[in-house]
């Protein structure tokens, strides 16, 4: 079995997470083609905003704005399938905002190939992730969610590329992705 068809269908087992924690690590390949490092101080591509209130609203709300899969997983800590995202093939530079809410999460610059199957980033923008532990499976995982809206979007583990050594490994339906040449929608109020 091939490294992609093992992430393919490894979701389907229920120890499968432990495997991938262990399996994904060290086949990563940044996407950053330029000479220049890129380091989280110098992501310039849409900042997110200097100050930002909370977003809550009510879970028939969250249900009319969201499809089934997007509220499972923000709003229910779910999972997609791996290698279900088209987001898993953006090449372009933007930033990557959250489906909740709006707020920006992620710069392209940061994206690399994890080889795991999920859109994964070396680093988030500044102020807009917060962690907790989560110890659905038998191992105890950092889970990481929008600051603004509280949705899940993903875990981060400790087997990324330089300079951070992290993968965030993100839902991509989780996500929207705002190329560069487009202008950020504001934020959900």
């Amino acid at each position: 079995m091939t490294r992609k068809e093992f992430f393919r269908y490894a979701w389907m087992v229920p120890a499968a997470p432990l495997l991938l924690q262990a399996c994904a690590g060290g086949q990563s390949q940044t996407a950053n083609t330029s000479d220049d490092p890129v380091t989280p101080d110098s992501l310039v591509v849409h900042a997110p905003p200097e100050s930002f209130d909370t977003f809550e609203q009510s879970e028939q709300a969250w249900r009319d704005q969201l499809s089934d899969t997007a509220f499972h997983i923000l709003r229910e800590e779910g999972t997609e399938r791996p290698y279900a995202s088209p987001l898993l093939n953006e090449k372009r530079e933007g930033t990557f905002i959250c489906k909740g809410c709006n707020l920006p999460l992620f710069s392209s610059q940061t994206m690399y190939d994890s080889g795991t199957g999920w859109p994964s980033y070396w680093a988030p923008l500044a102020g807009v992730l917060g962690t907790k532990l989560d110890t659905k499976l038998l191992t105890p995982r950092t889970e990481y969610h929008c600051i603004r809206c509280e949705g899940h979007q993903g875990h981060v583990f400790e087997d990324g590329p330089d300079p951070t050594g992290l993968r965030y490994c993100n839902n991509g339906a989780a996500l929207r992705f705002v190329p560069a040449d487009e202008e950020l929608p504001p934020l959900r109020t």
